[in-house]
């Protein structure tokens, strides 16, 4: 049974609110919304969600409002890392349910990947992507999902290393790319024993917004010009990482602002060396970005329903 309404579909992420208006029955895209939020500004430091942080998520769905119909209409919100890991999650939910209306749901790190890749199956299939297995790193704010997926098997696992909270801890480039390593030490063992006993994939997908990003300087894209479409399909090679990180340190501050978003530059320079790491623990030199990712998946979970 498939639904043919329209459906609103919110992920609150460590670092981003994305919003989406779904057409069930045209499969298309109604409307969006995006806001920097810095959900997890903090919560490495004090392990709960503080107050300037609600009000920023707050104020970003009023806004989203003001861009996107809700009235009436069917709403799945969900949320992620931050809130799994915030002391304070339910006077926060409860906070912004009061004051919005809205009812998010804190999903499992499992759940989240399990949506992220049927978002991105979907659009491979769009691109016409040839390959039947491969490895989907979701680079978020506060986790980061792998996602290796064969023809009859998927095998994921969340990690709470995300750019927010690695960027927070370390603070200093060269002091986040000596951590990596150690940092990010599970993930390899994680694709190791996966490969071992599965063995390799075909090919390496990446998502959320440090690819993204990464992408749109490929394509002269800057944040305000950002376009989804263009973004789907990017091919980027790990040698690609180095130039782009560069030339984003070496850019004037409100150059850099125009580029990757107000606020955006300290954390996605931080993805980039998150994002490099992974290319060397899943053994691939290049990979494929995509823009959709778990607000697309809720989408199309609730369409299905």
């Amino acid at each position: 049974m498939r639904s043919k309404e329209p459906i609103i579909a919110i992920d609150l992420g460590s670092n981003t609110l994305r919003v989406l208006c779904y057409d069930c029955q045209t499969e298309k895209v109604v409307a969006e919304f995006e806001k920097i939020v810095k959900t997890a500004d903090g919560l490495k430091e004090h392990g709960f969600i503080n107050d300037a942080a609600i009000g920023r998520v707050i104020t970003a769905i009023k806004e989203a409002k003001q861009v996107i119909d809700f009235s009436g209409q069917r709403i799945k919100a969900v949320t992620t890392e931050a809130l799994r890991q915030a002391s304070n999650a339910k006077e926060v939910l409860r906070r912004i349910e009061q004051e919005t209306g809205i009812a998010f749901e804190i999903i499992s790190g499992d759940k989240e990947a399990e949506s992220t890749l049927l978002a991105v199956k979907n659009r491979l299939t769009k691109l016409q992507y040839a390959s039947q297995s491969f490895v989907l790193a979701d680079i978020g704010g506060g986790s980061t999902e792998l996602i290796f997926h064969y023809p009859n098997e998927t095998i994921s696992k969340s990690f709470p290393i995300g750019i927010v909270t690695i960027a927070q801890s370390y603070q200093k480039l060269e002091n986040i790319a000596q951590a990596l390593p150690k940092e990010m030490f599970e993930m390899q063992m994680f694709c190791a024993e996966v490969y071992a006993t599965k063995g390799k994939v075909d090919s390496f997908v990446a998502t959320a917004g440090t690819p993204t990003t990464v992408a749109a300087m490929k394509l002269g894209q800057v944040y305000e010009t950002y376009d989804a479409q263009k973004i789907n399909g990017t091919s980027l090679n790990i040698s690609e990482l180095d130039f782009y990180l560069k030339k984003l340190i070496s850019m004037p501050p409100e150059e850099r602002e125009i580029t990757v978003g107000t606020g955006r530059s300290d954390l996605i320079a931080a993805g980039i060396l998150i994002f490099k790491q992974l290319f060397s623990i899943v053994e691939f030199e290049s990979c494929v970005v995509v823009d959709d990712g778990l607000r697309e998946g809720v989408a199309l979970e609730a369409c299905r329903r």
